[in-house]
């Protein structure tokens, strides 16, 4: 057998082998790719079953409070609300779930984009040794080292075509980099929205603590009788006159009274068209969320290199303000998923959308430059930002305004919805109060 015939037998046997690799490998990629699929559909059911369910509870309590205040009213709405928090709970758990899932997904995306750019620098190092090649030889060289001209200009064309193949490749190459670092920027995101349910879910398990707590306070107070829940209608009458002095918690702010939070939501909404119950209602579920992320400190949670325009963003901004940026408290970054924390006081910002909104703050605030954690320009921003989600124009507006402030273009994801509900929820209670605070106004 001669080497020609060898070599042939050789290139079949790579050909074949190629196949069989295919052929095992193959339906395992699909079967894989299947199983997440799936998993995905079987989490989005069970997200869309249980909002169902949730809706269904939010129409009875709404109903419940609509009727005239009795004591069995007043604890069949105390355990709708007990269920709804148990079944927003479940919900989270599938939210998060899912929430890891495209996170692994897109992470497995990334590494591959990754690998090809790799494996790209190393052909775009062989192109350019070959024009190096190509470059070290004279003109007069080149001809002298062939017979024909014929030869000669072949030689001219293919270091031409060369020229013109590194082109292009490096164009597919500067496209594929760009690719990467938009699938990063997308992930970044999903992974902060990761922390955001898993900072409420943290919230949730201690709002069902309370729920319970607070019907077992209310059997006790009244002793199951009607007369004695009259009673303590009378006493809540009296109380909502203390309304002004109770404290508004701010994330990564100290808390402020309520009169003041309402003074700065009323001056927002001059500016901006949000409704002062409705971005209060959003500030609430923010703070909720940002006292169970905690504070972190920029060093630490904007430390990885994705972390690099937040954290040359956030040393801007302090630096601007004269802060001292160590001492300025951030969300902490999601230690198993996150590479990056920092978002900053009560609107909850990240550095560089804070930045994005400067002037406009500024405009609007009178402070130049703008302070993440003074809750005025905070109220400002978020109205903004409320704003330019649609938050202006009634209730389903502001409910998918403040879907879009938590999730951006994840917003119409069941697993958020709860967001958007809560918000909501909230906002309905500070419009009593307001409706309270004008009504003694009147007087």
């Amino acid at each position: 057998m001669n080497f020609r015939t060898k070599t042939l037998n050789f290139k079949k046997a790579i050909i074949i082998y190629g196949f069989l690799v295919l052929g095992i490998f193959l339906p395992l990629l699909a079967l894989n790719a299947q199983t997440v699929e799936d998993r995905r559909n079987e989490l989005k059911q069970s997200l869309e079953v249980l909002d169902a369910q949730i809706q269904e509870l939010n129409g009875s309590i709404a109903e419940g409070k609509q009727q005239s205040a009795t004591l069995q009213k007043e604890i069949n709405i105390l355990k709708n609300e007990a269920k709804k928090i148990e079944l927003e709970i479940k919900q989270l758990d599938l939210a998060i779930a899912e929430a890891r899932l495209e996170i692994d997904e897109k992470d497995k995306e990334i590494d591959q984009i990754e690998k090809k750019l790799s494996s790209r620098k190393t052909t775009l190092a062989e192109f350019l040794r070959k024009i190096n090649e190509a470059d070290q030889a004279s003109l007069f060289e080149i001809v002298l080292s062939h017979k024909k001209f014929s030869d000669f200009f072949n030689k001219i064309n293919a270091v031409q075509d060369l020229h013109r193949e590194i082109k292009e490749f490096f164009e597919k190459t500067q496209a594929l980099k760009k690719k990467t670092e938009e699938e990063k920027e997308d992930a970044e995101e999903q992974k902060r929205q990761y922390e955001r349910l898993r900072s409420i879910q943290g919230v949730k398990k201690s709002d069902l603590t309370e729920k319970r707590g607070q019907q077992e306070t209310l059997l006790s107070r009244t002793k199951g009788l009607e007369s004695e829940y009259k009673k303590s209608i009378v006493q809540k009458q009296k109380y909502a006159a203390s309304i002004r002095s109770q404290l508004f918690l701010l994330a990564g702010s100290a808390a402020i009274p309520f009169e003041k939070a309402l003074e700065y939501a009323n001056v927002a909404f001059q500016k901006t068209g949000i409704r002062p119950a409705f971005l209060l209602g959003v500030f609430k579920v923010e703070s909720r969320m940002g006292a169970n992320v905690g504070k972190g400190n920029w060093r630490e949670d904007l430390s990885h290199p994705r972390c690099a325009s937040q954290r040359k963003a956030f040393e801007q901004i302090t630096a601007e303000l004269g802060l001292n940026p160590d001492l300025m408290p951030v969300s902490k970054r999601v230690v198993d998923y996150g590479y990056c924390g920092g978002a900053m006081g009560p609107a909850q910002f990240m550095p560089a959308t804070w930045l994005g909104y400067k002037s406009k703050i500024a405009a609007l605030s009178g402070h130049n430059p703008p302070n993440p954690w003074d809750p005025q320009d905070a109220f400002i921003a978020a109205a903004l930002l409320l704003k330019n989600n649609g938050g202006a124009g009634g209730p389903a507006n502001e409910k998918t305004a403040a879907l879009k402030y938590l999730a951006g273009a994840n917003w119409q994801k069941t697993a958020y919805q709860f967001y958007g509900n809560e918000v909501m929820s909230y906002a309905l209670e500070y419009q009593e109060q307001i409706e309270i605070l004008q009504s003694l106004a009147s007087r």
